[in-house]
């Protein structure tokens, strides 16, 4: 079976998961959508599908099997309650909302349908977390320590990534790649402390500093930095997180997984595979159990980062909903 896929949004994320599944004997991109005119005739020609600067019209197709959502954070909701009604599996990029509500709406949509679902989260789907997994998986984790350094906050202050209100921050929208890789490999969070700063990047509305201080369910403490105040050309400090064990401390980022402590470092790794490959096989497959990543899973992630925000805001610790 061919899964014949859609897109909603054709930036550069969306362009980048075209190009893994143009690689996939087993996909198809037939139809792509952008309000940009222009986004959604490059994406066309690329793929060799129609395009579309409507999504409903797109929608009205009868031979979509799945749905890529790759869209701003503030647009996100109307597109997928549109693909629920349609009843078709998607894979919807991170983060799934810029509020609360927003998701559970399309959550709710989405478990009265019972639809296969997926997010963007794609570092759960790595051989090194695979590797981390397996290491962690009968040990107690006493403490993790997560960063995100990069430069993203440098650049136009009007883009709307660099905008609280339409973003959420790099908490919400970026260094969530890293939130959602502590709670999958360490687990549940329940109560979050943070403080944020702006003290280079003044001309955006977003904080350009953040330290986070997390308590686990399982009674493991964590700390997570963030900034993108960073050197855009230096990825080095991005998604790295130091997982302290008995006596060992792994280090996972996605390349590698490094076990320290007890001698000479060892090096973990098992093979990659990309979440797209994983998405195409679940859908044609009929198989959400090869899904990491749910809808209903993404909106607890989406929880902790706002929890974070809000005790920023109110300089005091928030438990986690979600």
């Amino acid at each position: 079976m061919e899964v014949r896929i859609a897109f909603i949004g054709c930036g550069g994320n969306a362009r980048w998961h075209m190009n893994t599944l143009k690689g996939l004997a087993s996909a198809r991109v037939v139809a792509v959508c952008d309000v940009v005119e222009e986004l959604a005739q490059k994406a066309g020609e690329a793929c060799g599908a129609e395009v579309y600067t409507n999504h409903k019209q797109m929608l009205e197709r009868d031979d979509l099997d799945a749905v890529y959502i790759s869209i701003p954070v503030f647009a996100h909701g109307e597109p997928e309650l549109d693909v629920i009604e349609r009843g078709l599996p998607f894979l919807v990029e991170k983060p799934v909302a810029r509020d609360l509500e927003t998701a559970l709406r399309v959550q709710e949509a989405v478990e009265k349908k019972n639809l296969l679902t997926c997010v963007g989260y794609q570092l759960r789907y790595l051989g090194s977390t695979d590797a981390a997994k397996e290491i962690l998986a009968d040990e107690t984790v006493g403490m993790v320590v997560g960063k995100y350094w990069s430069g993203s906050g440098r650049g136009n202050p009007g883009a709307w990534i660099r905008q609280m209100a339409k973003s959420g921050g790099q908490l919400v929208e970026q260094a969530t790649h890293t939130i959602d890789m502590m709670r999958y490999l360490v687990g549940e969070v329940t109560e979050v402390y943070c403080a944020q700063a702006s003290r280079i990047l003044t001309e955006i509305d977003c904080p350009d500093m953040n330290a986070v201080v997390l308590k686990f369910a399982n009674g493991a403490i964590g700390s997570l930095s963030a900034t993108w105040a960073y050197d855009n050309r230096d990825w080095s400090h991005a998604n790295v997180l130091d997982i302290l064990i008995d006596e060992r401390c792994v280090h996972w980022e996605s390349s590698r997984t490094v076990v320290y402590g007890r001698g000479e470092p060892q090096e973990h790794q098992r093979p990659d595979r990309t979440i797209d490959e994983v998405f195409v096989e679940a859908v044609r497959t009929h198989n959400p159990d090869l899904i990491r990543s749910p809808y209903r899973d993404g909106v607890k992630t989406l929880a902790l980062t706002l929890a974070m925000n809000e005790s920023a805001r109110d300089g005091e610790p928030k438990m986690v909903n979600g």
